[in-house]
C-alpha cells in the first residue's frame, strides 16, 4: 500500500504502475468521517447496480470468480482491520482514512475513502493479473467513475442542505 500524501489517499502501488486509477472529491459544509461517507454512499443501493452485480456474478462465475452479490446497504457503526464491508476487506482505518480491498486471481482492487477537513475523496486503484481482469475493467472502469461522481454529488447535496 502506497500513501499519496498530497491527496490523503492510499493506492495499491505507484500510480504510473496501476492498470486503473481514479480519484474524485467533494467539498462539504462540515467534516465527516470516512466511515460516515462510506455508509452514506452505500445506504441506498442503486437499482442499476443490483442488476450490474447480478450480471457480473453470472458472467464471472463462468471464469471461477466467486460471487460478490453487490452492496447490502447495511451501515457499519465501527470497523477494525480485517472486518468486511460487504465484499471488501478493511485493510486500514483511522480517523481520516478507510482503505478497502478486494483481491482475487484476476485483479486487486483498493478503494480509499479519505477526509481532509470538510473535503471527502474517493480514490480507487486496480492491478490487473490476467486477460479476464483486463476485459472486466473495460466496462467497470467507465461505470465506476460515473457511480463515484454520483455518490459524491448526493453526499454533497445531503450534507450542504
Amino acid at each position: 500500500m502506497i500513501n499519496l500524501a498530497d491527496i490523503n489517499a492510499r493506492v495499491l502501488k505507484p500510480v504510473p504502475e496501476l492498470d486503473y486509477f481514479d480519484t474524485q472529491s467533494a467539498q462539504l459544509c462540515r467534516e465527516i468521517t470516512p466511515l460516515e461517507a462510506w455508509n452514506f454512499a452505500m445506504a441506498e443501493p442503486k437499482p442499476f447496480l443490483k442488476l450490474a452485480f447480478w450480471l457480473r456474478d453470472a458472467v464471472s462465475g463462468v471464469f471461477g470468480v466467486k460471487p460478490i452479490k453487490g452492496f447490502s446497504g447495511k451501515a457499519a457503526m465501527d470497523v477494525t482491520v480485517g472486518d468486511y464491508l460487504d465484499f471488501f476487506v478493511v485493510e486500514y482505518f483511522d480517523e481520516k482514512t478507510l482503505v478497502l480491498t478486494a483481491r482475487d486471481r484476476h485483479l486487486d482492487v483498493m478503494t480509499c475513502v479519505s477526509t481532509n477537513g470538510p473535503a471527502v475523496r474517493i480514490t480507487s486503484s486496480v492491478e490487473v493479473h490476467n486477460w479476464f481482469g483486463h476485459a472486466y475493467m473495460i466496462p467497470v472502469g467507465v461505470a465506476h467513475r460515473w457511480i463515484v461522481r454520483g455518490d459524491l454529488k448526493r453526499l454533497q447535496r445531503r450534507m450542504n442542505k
